[in-house]
């Protein structure tokens, strides 16, 4: 019954969709709302602003249309929706350029484009992005363009629009035929643009030059009504059919579009400059329509390298779309990946952390700039603290190659890895291990790369190998010891009561009067790259911003002590390291965990979200970690 009843209230939106009126009453409603005459570009972009946006990220804007499907793209779309399509439904120059989205594969291309139609499709569902055509036009053209060009100065200045174009073949002559030139009589109806049904989106795809026809573009002769109608040239003998007539009030993607052939291109010229293009034995015919291409880098350059190919050059507006360097983003495109699978199975903590960690590396240059890792490189992209650095540091280790995100290995071959591995474990759990694994065995058996890409991926995986070794070890830090969290708070109130010794000979605070630890603090120090040299720097900037808090009997909190925190956790973990070893010598797969193998695992899942599977492979393989 709910379903019965939920179609009928989708039956019910579609009836409410409908309108049909005659062209009087369609200026009414022009005159009521102009912005139902909108162009293409305008219309697309209120579609993609009407979703809202969020507030600045690193002086980049979050536009929600995008949010849930693409991820680390925000200067690519900033792009995108600020210089292009805001710009071109200003009716600025951009407006007549041919959009071309270039990238690596997998970079997210497609995904664009397909959310701009998919959104056109909602928008002209709602009463914002409403939308009217002439009834029985092929293309869905504006009904303006139904007023003479003698009366359009007055009807722009009357209602405040903007009239651009003029009537295909087809309605010109059904306006004499039917309507003896009567405009005001002509039907107009509401539509809804649909790429399935071909209305206000078209697609096209390359295929083999020698057997693909213009036709596919233009539309063509019927010649089965030609005897009826006594010529060729009659509007009703020619099939308005092609993908740019039906792609008219919408939007039209040219799949990888350098790989067409020049003369299906050359139609692009007068489209992109002169909103119009050559249908058979017909005056040049108009369309508004945002055109946009994708395309990967290689071809693009071929492309614009090519003398023959530059009126058409100078009509691109190419916006590169690289591969995400933040290992943060990246992450969210590997969850979204399992949310729409059918594999229901728990996911260990950081196994997506380590793929895309690699996926980054392999996208990343080796930097000049002296102490910089490649692996320090990603923790910065991804706005995390590195002794040494600030986040001001991004912006120059980015001007040293600004091509980085533009090549990488193939996001596609991740995804499988991801996708074996999970289908391997599947009712299981899939660690960090597995995937870590999965990666290794499916780079020595890539058919696509050669020795030495399989050595540099191999070397990178290790990278990410061991940036993984270090997460396992500080969630251990804090899982092997139940009596950790006290000891840790513990030896960071002594840290700081040492530091407040070490500025006042009389301590005007309550706190210890012994003599400093100099062992102790540059015990921790050290674990935060503090030479001898810098340690006096260091405590003062620590004595100037808690020494007044300390002073009245408190303290800052744990949780919030950033590199402090890191650091005492390290130096508990080495402290303790023996017993842990001790503690797991005595852990033993098929057999009961001991009391402290127990807790231990308790804490990993209470606390870290491991479950008793995962949990008992990261015990396995700490055996083997924390005895090196």
């Amino acid at each position: 019954m709910k379903l019965l009843e939920g179609l009928r209230k989708a039956q019910e939106k579609e009836q409410r969709l409908k309108w049909e009126g005659t062209f009087f009453e369609y200026l009414q409603l022009v005159q009521e709302n102009p912005q139902i005459t909108r162009l293409a570009q305008a219309r697309i972009y209120d579609m993609v602003i009407s979703h809202g946006i969020d507030e600045k990220v690193e002086g980049t804007r979050i536009f929600k249309f995008f949010i849930s499907d693409l991820f680390g793209l925000e200067d690519t779309l900033e792009q995108l929706v600020e210089e292009y399509l805001h710009a071109a439904a200003r009716g600025l120059e951009s407006r007549h350029r041919i959009l071309v989205l270039m990238g690596p594969v997998g970079s997210g291309k497609s995904t664009i484009v397909n959310l701009l139609k998919r959104g056109m499709e909602l928008y002209t569902k709602t009463q914002e992005g409403a939308l009217y055509a002439i009834k029985g036009c092929p293309m869905y053209e504006e009904p303006l363009h139904l007023v003479p060009e003698e009366l359009r100065q007055s009807i722009q200045k009357q209602y405040g629009v903007h009239i651009e174009g003029s009537l295909c073949p087809w309605c010109r002559l059904m306006v004499q035929q039917n309507y003896n030139g009567r405009i005001e009589d002509v039907p107009v109806v509401r539509i809804v643009l649909s790429e399935a049904e071909r209305r206000g989106i078209g697609t096209f795809s390359p295929s083999d030059p020698k057997s693909q026809d213009i036709s596919e573009l233009t539309g063509s002769i019927d010649f089965s009504t030609i005897c009826k109608y006594g010529a060729e040239s009659d509007p009703r003998a020619y099939r308005f059919d092609g993908e740019l007539n039906k792609a008219n009030r919408g939007l039209m993607e040219f799949q990888e579009i350098f790989k067409f052939d020049e003369r299906f291109l050359y139609h692009l010229l007068s489209l992109s400059q002169e909103g119009c293009f050559k249908v058979g034995k017909y005056a040049l015919i108009s369309a508004d329509e945002m055109v946009i291409g994708h395309t990967n880098e290689v071809e693009y350059k071929n492309f614009i390298s090519n003398p023959k190919n530059e009126a058409l050059k100078s009509r691109l507006f190419v916006i590169p779309v690289p591969y995400t360097l933040k290992v943060s983003e990246e992450v969210k495109i590997y969850e979204k990946l399992i949310r729409q699978s059918h594999i229901d199975l728990h996911v260990a903590p950081h196994t997506l952390w380590v793929v895309a960690v690699f996926s980054i590396l392999t996208r990343l240059k080796p930097s000049l700039k002296q102490g910089v890792t490649l692996i320090k490189k990603v923790k910065l992209y991804n706005g995390e603290y590195v002794e040494g650095f600030s986040q001001s540091d991004v912006k120059e280790l980015k001007s040293e190659f600004p091509h980085e995100g533009m090549e990488g290995i193939d996001p596609r071959f991740v995804v499988n890895v991801i996708s074996t591995v999970l289908a391997a474990h599947e009712l299981q759990c899939a660690t960090g291990l597995d995937m870590l694994s999965g990666l290794k065995k499916a780079l020595l058996k890539h058919p696509g790369l050669d020795k030495e890409q399989v050595e540099k991926y191999l070397d990178l995986l290790w990278i990410a190998w061991q940036a993984y070794d270090e997460l396992i070890k500080k969630q251990l830090q804090s899982a092997f010891t139940p009596a950790y969290e006290g000891i840790a708070h513990s030896l960071f109130k002594n840290y700081l009561n040492n530091i407040m010794k070490y500025y006042e000979v009389e301590p005007s605070y309550q706190g210890e009067t012994d003599p400093v630890d100099e062992g102790l603090m540059r015990s921790i120090e050290e674990h935060m790259g503090v030479s001898e040299n810098a340690k006096g720097f260091f405590r003062e900037e620590l004595y100037l911003k808690y020494s007044s808090l300390i002073r009245d009997g408190k303290y800052p909190d744990f949780e919030s002590a950033g590199r402090l925190k890191e650091a005492i956790e390290q130096n508990l973990f080495n402290n303790f390291k023996q017993i842990i070893r001790v503690r797991l010598s005595s852990y033993d797969v098929g057999q009961d965990y001991n009391n402290h193998a127990a807790n231990i695992k308790d804490i990993l899942m209470t606390k870290f979200d491991y479950c008793e599977i995962c949990s008992a492979k990261i015990l396995d393989y700490a055996v083997g970690l924390l005895s090196g």
